[in-house]
């Protein structure tokens, strides 16, 4: 696929663009986001993604169209799980509904930043190692397999190592300020509840980076359609959390799924990798994968939603890759 640097650019300034338009419009000021706002937003990002996806079809042919639809299906995916992480950092940190607009625009914007980074670092490190495809598959299956044994479990955001060496380091003040991360009390320079939330969301994006950049590498390895398909599926993140979080928590076997999907696409880069030493070993086509994880999406959503229509008590859970301290010191 050869894409000219006219071509980048023009993406990444439309990129860009957006996200202007975002800060200087829909988050210019704080608001409680309602479903008919949110159903609009979300309707805009996933018609311009197709509408993208088209030209890429149109203009580099079906392979690469089927390719993007591919890698945007699997972060689009990924991203739900985002979501659940996020409504447990809002909850526990106990942030106004009025700044959750803007706390998840934030966490758009690191995101870009850092997958932007990682995405350079692994179609480098792919064209420079074909082993890459073995450790980015290596990768993959550790989380699978971690996020298959805990799905009915949630993460900590306490825990976090980063947030806690920050909370014990600097002083803060108890109450929100607005969308202040810092206020001055006193002459002095004090941070806000707002700043630990904004460590949290960029460490949990750093973490989801490590897992969405692989599975994204493993239905295409053309870095154009990485970056685009990441780009334009956190471009809506912060629009589909506002219109699904009431439906979260029916999702009960998402993180399941999620789980056999991270396993499947580890197994595809393995198998990939394999294909071009041994010919005669097979690869899962592009066409294929995108079946497989159309199928595991649908029937780990129907499932829950069976589930909790029998048990409406049921509730989704985010999913961990390791097991909390309790877990650990019981198996000790």
């Amino acid at each position: 696929m050869d894409v000219s640097l006219l071509v980048w650019s023009v993406t990444v300034g439309a990129i860009l663009l957006l996200v202007i338009v975002d800060l200087l419009t829909v988050s210019a000021k704080p608001h409680e986001v309602k479903f008919k706002e949110a159903a609009g937003w979300s309707i805009f990002y996933i018609g311009i993604a197709i509408g993208f996806g088209i030209w890429v079809w149109q203009q580099y042919g079906s392979q690469m169209g089927t390719e993007f639809f591919a890698a945007y299906l699997v972060e689009k995916s990924l991203s739900v799980d985002n979501l659940f992480v996020f409504v447990i950092i809002l909850a526990q940190f106990a942030v106004p509904s009025a700044f959750h607009q803007r706390v998840l625009l934030i966490g758009v914007i690191l995101a870009l930043v850092l997958r932007g980074i990682f995405i350079a670092v692994g179609a480098a490190a792919l064209q420079a190692f074909a082993f890459t495809f073995v450790i980015f598959g290596a990768i993959l299956i550790w989380t699978g397999v971690g996020l298959f044994k805990h799905w009915d479990e949630d993460p900590e955001p306490g825990d976090n190592a980063i947030v806690k060496r920050i909370r014990k380091r600097i002083t803060m003040v108890d109450e929100f300020h607005g969308t202040k991360l810092f206020i001055r009390q006193n002459g002095k320079r004090i941070a806000t509840p707002m700043f630990l939330v904004m460590i949290a969301i960029g460490s949990t994006d750093l973490l989801f980076a490590l897992d969405s950049i692989p599975a994204t590498f493993g239905v295409t390895s053309e870095t154009f359609l990485v970056f685009s398909a990441n780009a334009f599926a956190l471009l809506g993140l912060r629009a589909l959390y506002f219109l699904v979080k009431g439906l979260l928590d029916r999702l009960i076997y998402l993180s399941l799924g999620l789980s056999i999907i991270l396993m499947f696409i580890g197994v595809k880069l393995i198998m990939t990798y394999l294909h071009e030493e041994f010919t005669s070993i097979p690869k899962i086509s592009t066409p294929v994968g995108l079946a497989v994880i159309g199928t595991i999406l649908v029937i780990s959503t129907v499932a829950s939603l069976i589930k909790t229509k029998s048990d409406p008590t049921a509730k989704a859970h985010a999913g961990r890759v390791t097991g909390s301290k309790d877990d650990e010191g019981q198996d000790s």
